[in-house]
């Protein structure tokens, strides 16, 4: 029987082998992938001889990620019987989501509009934020309003202000806070990056993106077929269950590829991308992966060391903070492009990618928001550092969420009429995030939308910048999708009430 086991330490599942244990025993964000130690019965008892204690680094044949093999057979289950003597210790055991507790944090979730406390599904598009946010950016205003590197006390703040954000940013997605750029958005952040790009193309070059991008993330790489003479390719996807089509885009990686822009998840569909496997077949052609992390940054842990990716964006008002764009960026990469700057900014990293003066109280709010979610991870896991406490946040994020999921498909099935667009599958939610596209027969979106909207449950209709997607699943033209976004602070009753409205409409026809 599999046994839970905290993050922090380790986990064990049949899943390389139906005899294998693959243990998490760290990580390395100076190394290329998590380091995992396996230990298969049938390997060991084989015998791979050697020194004691000797590891090899080696790569599964189904393992998403490198892991470490110990030569001795002896080292893999004595670190098992340590570790869950540890777990069977209360003080180890995790604990699950409190929605509760969560739903206390934001005050935009209990007002009432036209007598009733609405239901938020529209986090894809922006989520609310805790009240500790919306305090942090108010504080800052009150105490600490004032340009940076000044010879005064609210400059001062403010110079304080930036280097918790980036320090807060950095345990956010695995990195150091040197590698961390702040901007208005992912979409502004991202122009920017490709402006530096271009000058290092030559015409004919090319340039991936996927037909399940945001256009965020393909318009800034398009700009360079007229700047830098590039080619933009777009791989395809299945467009039974809306998931990229890895094949396809295996064909397009050449010799010619220099860079693969890839979203982390569709902000559509909720397509989970497999962004590792991406970026090693890109990094065997030495070309660079930009990972556009905005949707999914809410529903998983980031690590972006252990992806191994050139450059990451995200932007936090998709994750419970305010509007500020975030940029992990390699140092080796932030040092040598060059960015467009005035002449007097500083030119050393991060700063000479930052244009302009920073929007400072949003920054407050990042840490804050960051702060959170480590509160959050806390009373998960108990964790030494933030950044353990974010990982534990997010994991219990993810499986909160993937059981609203199941909760809302299992629904939206016996809804007739209804089509569901994307992965439906329990078993494949590991590749989804809650975020739920579909439309309903003899009714456009925006007019459902709206019937939802008038009922107090808050959605999206359209295409989500995303018309590569709809054009290919020939909804494009008739209003894209009704899209239905799940966050951690929303429940199993509110998913009642919008299925009790969805019914209520199909029968009004």
């Amino acid at each position: 029987m599999q046994e839970q086991l905290p993050s922090a330490y380790l986990f064990i599942t049949p899943w390389y082998a139906q005899r294998t244990l693959r243990l998490k025993i760290g990580t390395s964000r100076r190394h290329v992938g998590k380091l995992f130690l396996a230990a298969s019965l049938t390997a060991l008892d084989r015998g791979f001889g050697g020194a004691a204690g000797e590891f090899e680094f080696v790569q599964g044949k189904r393992l998403d990620y490198p892991f470490l093999f110990c030569r001795d057979k002896r080292k893999p289950y004595q670190l098992v019987q340590e570790l869950l003597t540890q777990h069977r210790n209360k003080e180890f055991r995790m604990r699950s989501l409190d929605p509760a507790w969560v739903r206390s944090r934001f005050p935009a979730l209990s007002q009432e509009i036209d007598g009733r406390i609405p239901v938020f599904f529209d986090g894809p598009g922006g989520s609310q934020v805790p009240g500790s946010v919306i305090e942090a950016m108010a504080r800052y205003l009150i105490f600490s309003n004032a340009n940076a590197h000044g010879a005064f006390a609210s400059s001062r703040r403010t110079d304080k202000c930036i280097a918790s954000a980036r320090k807060a940013a950095a345990d956010l997605l695995g990195c150091e806070p040197y590698e961390v750029v702040f901007g208005a958005n992912m979409t502004t952040l991202t122009f920017a990056l490709s402006r530096a790009i271009g000058r290092e193309l030559n015409p004919g070059d090319e340039i991936l993106v996927t037909r399940l991008d945001h256009y965020a993330n393909v318009s800034p790489w398009k700009a360079l077929e007229e700047e830098a003479g590039a080619v933009v390719r777009v791989a395809d996807i299945h467009p039974e269950d809306c998931t990229l089509d890895l094949e396809n885009l295996k064909r397009k990686i050449n010799a010619k590829t220099r860079v693969v822009a890839i979203g982390y998840a569709s902000n559509a569909v909720g397509t989970v991308n497999d962004v590792a496997a991406v970026v090693r077949l890109a990094h065997a052609v030495g070309a660079w992966v930009f990972v556009d992390a905005v949707h999914y940054a809410a529903h998983g842990p980031i690590d972006a060391y252990a992806l191994d990716c050139d450059f990451l964006a995200c932007s936090a008002y998709k994750f419970y903070g305010p509007h500020v764009g975030v940029l992990y960026g390699k140092q080796q990469h932030l040092t040598r492009l060059r960015p467009c700057k005035v002449l007097p900014a500083p030119d050393e990293i991060p700063s000479r990618w930052e244009t302009g003066t920073l929007n400072h109280e949003s920054l407050a709010g990042l840490t804050a928001t960051v702060d959170y979610l480590a509160e959050l991870g806390q009373q998960i896991s108990p964790s030494p550092s933030r950044r353990g406490a974010l990982v534990a946040a997010l994991e219990a994020s993810r499986r909160y969420e993937r059981a609203l999921c199941a909760q809302l498909m299992a629904g939206l099935s016996k809804i007739p009429g209804l089509t569901v667009y994307g992965i439906t599958d329990p078993a494949r939610f590991a590749w989804r995030t809650p975020t739920v596209a579909v439309r309903l027969a003899g009714k456009k979106p925006d007019t459902v939308a709206k019937e939802l909207g008038d009922r107090g449950i808050y959605t999206w209709h359209g295409n989500f910048y995303a018309p590569g997607l709809t054009e290919k699943l020939n909804v494009e033209a008739d209003g894209g999708f009704l899209r239905i976004g799940l966050l951690a602070y929303n429940t199993s009753d509110e998913i009642e009430r919008l299925l009790r409205a969805l019914r209520e409409i199909t029968v009004e026809g």
